[in-house]
């Protein structure tokens, strides 16, 4: 089927979160009009106001652009259009004998909705990271429920790969995978890519674009692991690991990554689980890789457990909620996960500083946690624990530290 490229459409954009928000409002200064949907009253009433309900640099000045430029706007369902984005969630659901299992109950949800709006012609990009095979579903769904459009619509995956702080500028400049159902659905997504895109971009099929998304992640994930995994032998045998990567690292063919608290974020934390959870018998390094990375929080909490032991009444104060640094993102957050499990485990005073949130979670607060500055921290900490290396920490005066226990799973302070 021939195509006419048209370099203005009109554009829906189903789900406005941390991926779907950034590129609506990129779509839209880029002279396409764009709807915006999603479930949440209060965030289709947010950015209609011209505000956003996320933390991102830049993202505020680029949404009210949008918004005032009356190309954008957010509403609760779809509308006809020329191209259709699916950016919703794909989580974990639980199931018997499998908590890991990859939920795209959102991504046939968001496919059904856009169905019944579809006319012939029209292309359908899945940006949300899913398993392999999912695109082909979205097509299925849409013959499914509009058996008139089959042959006549384009479905092609695009997998977002942007990091959290640095979304404006990689949406633009970093290059993408197009994978279509079929040749011509990966040429027409191309068209509307190329658009707002600096970036080159790949063409190829879906199943491979799907994978590939899933095996980015996971190469970073089982690298991350080898450092985990050294930092906790270097810690058996009283060796500064950051020293040791520093050594290390001056081979010219070897680079070894960071180690932390563990690993957080939608991506690396849940993308891995994926490949897994379709390979089993096959997928032995990346399985053991999340295993290494999913216990290193709790390696964290008895580190600190063991440290405040013989206190009476200690405070320990953790630095940073954020799954990274210098975002307000808590999905998935290593430091999330051991901040609560220290409240649960331990009798201490627990206090958190995050200077990317003005509120706790529920579950912390209601378990006794404290939100405090870093000052405060500083003059009643007896075991400070760095989780995040947020850009606030590192300029803390060492002095302050001296008449403390402090672990420091990030080294910002070496």
């Amino acid at each position: 089927m021939k195509f006419m490229h048209n370099r203005f459409q009109k554009i829906v954009v189903m789900g406005l979160g941390y991926i779907g928000l950034p590129t609506a409002s990129m779509l839209a200064t880029k002279g396409h009009h764009v709807v915006g949907v999603d479930v949440s009253r209060d965030i289709v009433d947010t950015i209609n106001s011209g505000n956003i309900h996320i933390v991102e640099p830049d993202l505020d000045i680029l949404v009210k652009s949008a918004v005032n430029s009356g190309n954008m706007q957010a509403m609760m369902s779809p509308v006809e259009a020329d191209t259709f984005i699916i950016a919703v969630p794909t989580p974990f659901k639980v199931t018997v004998g499998n908590p890991k299992a990859p939920d795209v109950s959102y991504v046939e949800a968001a496919a059904k909705a856009v169905a019944s709006v579809l006319r012939p012609g029209n292309l359908v990009i899945l940006e949300s990271t899913s398993p392999v095979g999912t695109t082909e579903r979205i097509y299925e769904i849409i013959v499914e429920q509009r058996p008139e459009l089959q042959g006549l619509v384009y479905v092609a995956h695009c997998p977002e790969r942007v990091l959290p702080g640095h979304i404006i500028r990689e949406l633009v400049d970093n290059d993408r995978i197009i994978g279509g159902i079929d040749r011509s659905s990966a040429e027409k997504a191309r068209e509307l890519y190329s658009t707002f895109c600096n970036g080159s971009i790949y063409l190829s099929d879906s199943r491979t674009a799907e994978l590939a998304k899933l095996v980015e992640n996971s190469y970073r994930d089982v690298n991350i692991a080898f450092a985990n995994e050294l930092s906790m032998i270097c810690d058996e045998q009283s060796i500064d690991v950051w020293e040791l990567i520093r050594l290390v690292n001056k081979h010219p063919r070897v680079n070894v990554l960071r180690p932390g608290p563990g690993v957080g974020g939608h991506c690396i934390a849940v993308d891995p689980w994926f490949i897994v959870n379709a390979f089993p018998e096959k997928a032995q390094l990346i399985r053991t890789a999340r295993e290494v990375n999913d216990a290193k929080p709790h390696w964290v909490v008895d580190k600190v457990l063991k440290a405040a032991f013989d206190m009476v009444n200690p405070v320990i104060t953790c630095l940073g909620l954020s799954y990274k640094s210098d975002v307000d993102d808590l999905r998935e957050s290593p430091a999330l996960e051991i901040v609560t499990e220290l409240a649960e485990k331990s009798s201490a005073t627990v206090c958190v500083v995050e200077p990317h949130i003005s509120c706790l979670p529920d579950s912390l607060a209601a378990g006794g946690v404290r939100l405090v500055s870093i000052d405060e921290a500083l003059a009643e900490s007896d075991i400070m624990v760095v989780l995040v290396d947020h850009r606030d920490f590192r300029t803390v005066d060492p002095e302050g530290l001296k008449r403390m226990v402090v672990i420091d799973t990030r080294g910002i302070w070496k």
